[in-house]
C-alpha cells in the first residue's frame, strides 16, 4: 500500500491526514478555512515541525481567499489576524512561525498588486514550502546516511518520519536514504508516551517501507543502550537553539544522556527553518504544556485515579554538549555549534 501524504492541497481545500486515528484508520479531514486549519494543527491531527509550517502556510492560502475585502487594507488585516491565530496553536515548533512569517513577507511585498494577484501569489508561496520540503528533508537523508553503516541498529524517538513532513522526513529520511543506499540498517521505535507517535506512527511508516523495526517501551531505552543493541539515536527537532541546544518530544534529553553515559551517537536531523539563531540558548524557548486528558486517558478510557494531579509538557530541552551533530540540508553541524550553525 502507498503510503499516504500528511498534506494534500485540492480543490481549495487543505486535506490533513489524521494522525490521531493511525495506525487503524486512513482518514482525511477538509479544512476550507483558516480556523479548521488551526484546530487541525491545535487538535495534533496533524503534527511534525515541517508538517504543521506547511499546513499553516495553506492556513494563511485559505485566510486570504475567504477574506471577502473589497480594499487591501482590510485584506491586510484579516491575514494578519489568520497568522495570530495560526501561530496561537503551538507554541515550541519554530516553523510554524516561520512559514507564517513568510507567507505575510510575501504578501506584504506584493501589495498593490490586487487582491485576486495576492491570492494567487500566496498559494505559489505555500506549494513552494510544500516542494521545498520533501528536497529539504531528501539532502537531510543524504547527509546523515553518510553516519551510518551497513548493519547498525538505529534509536529512534516519536515519530520525524514522513507523516511528520510533507513527505519523506527527517530523521526517518535518513534512515531510508540509508537504506537505498543498501547499508541494512534497523530500527528500535520506542512508544513515545503519551501520545504514542513511536508505536502508532513510526513503527506503522518503517512497515510501509519494509524497513526492519522493532518496537520498545519508552522504559526500555536505557537497557538497550547498555547492552549494545543500538549504534545510533536519531531524532528531530522542533527548535534549534543558537548554541545548539534542542527542543524536541518529551523524552529526548533522557535518550541524550543515556546514549553519552553509553558512548552511542547522538544525532539530531533538522531543516534549517527549525534552527532559531534568534535565541541563544534552549531556556528562551516555550515549552507546551498538553491537557491531563492525555495522560490519565487511553483511547477515552481512564487509566489512571480520579483527582491525581498533572504534568504533562509536551517537548524537553537537550543541551547541545550532548549531541554528537546536527544534520540540515546543507550540511552536517558539530560543536561548537555557536560557529557550525551559523555555517548551513
Amino acid at each position: 500500500m502507498k503510503r499516504p501524504k500528511s498534506i494534500i492541497w485540492e480543490n481549495q481545500e487543505v486535506l490533513l491526514l489524521d494522525q490521531t486515528l493511525l495506525p487503524h484508520e486512513i482518514t482525511f479531514i477538509r479544512c476550507d478555512d483558516v480556523l479548521s486549519v488551526a484546530e487541525g494543527i491545535r487538535d495534533m491531527k496533524v503534527r511534525g515541525a515541517p508538517a504543521i509550517g506547511a499546513t499553516a502556510a495553506y492556513g494563511m492560502v485559505l485566510a486570504a481567499m475567504k477574506a471577502n475585502a473589497e480594499d487591501e487594507e482590510v485584506f491586510f488585516k484579516i491575514l494578519d489576524k489568520a497568522a495570530s491565530l495560526l501561530k496561537g496553536t503551538r507554541p515550541t515548533a519554530v516553523n510554524l512561525f516561520w512559514a507564517v512569517n513568510r507567507m505575510l513577507a510575501k504578501a506584504k511585498e506584493n501589495r498593490g498588486k490586487g487582491i485576486d494577484e495576492i491570492v494567487c501569489i500566496l498559494l505559489n508561496e505555500a506549494e513552494a514550502i510544500a516542494s521545498e520540503d520533501v528536497e529539504v528533508n531528501k539532502s537531510i537523508g543524504r547527509y546523515g546516511a553518510s553516519l551510518l553503516c551497513h548493519d547498525d541498529v538505529v534509536l529512534t524517538h516519536c515519530n520525524a518520519g514522513a507523516l511528520a513532513t510533507v513527505d519523506y522526513g527527517t530523521a526517518l529520511g535518513i534512515i531510508r536514504a540509508a537504506w537505498d543506499e543498501g547499508k541494512k540498517v534497523k530500527v528500535y521505535a520506542d512508544e513515545t508516551r503519551p501520545y504514542l507517535q513511536g508505536a502508532r506512527l513510526t513503527a506503522w511508516e518503517l512497515i510501509q517501507d519494509g524497513i526492519p523495526v522493532t518496537l520498545i517501551p519508552d522504559v526500555a531505552a536505557g537497557y538497550v543502550m547498555k547492552n549494545r543493541l543500538v549504534t545510533a539515536v536519531i531524532v528531530g527537532a522542533d527548535r534549534v537553539a543558537a548554541n545548539g541546544d534542542v527542543a524536541n518530544k518529551i523524552g529526548t534529553y533522557s535518550l541524550a544522556v543515556l546514549a553519552k553515559e553509553n558512548g552511542i551517537p547522538f544525532y539530531v536531523a533538522a531543516p534549517t527553518s527549525t534552527i532559531d539563531l534568534s535565541i541563544d540558548t534552549g531556556d528562551e524557548i516555550t515549552i507546551e504544556e498538553r491537557a491531563s486528558e492525555e495522560v490519565t486517558h487511553f483511547r477515552g478510557v481512564r487509566v489512571a485515579p480520579e483527582g491525581v494531579d498533572v504534568f504533562n509538557p509536551s517537548f524537553d530541552i537537550t543541551p547541545g554538549e550532548y549531541i554528537d551533530a546536527i544534520i540540515c540540508e546543507r550540511g552536517i553541524a558539530r560543536q561548537p555549534y555557536k560557529k557550525s550553525l551559523l555555517l548551513i
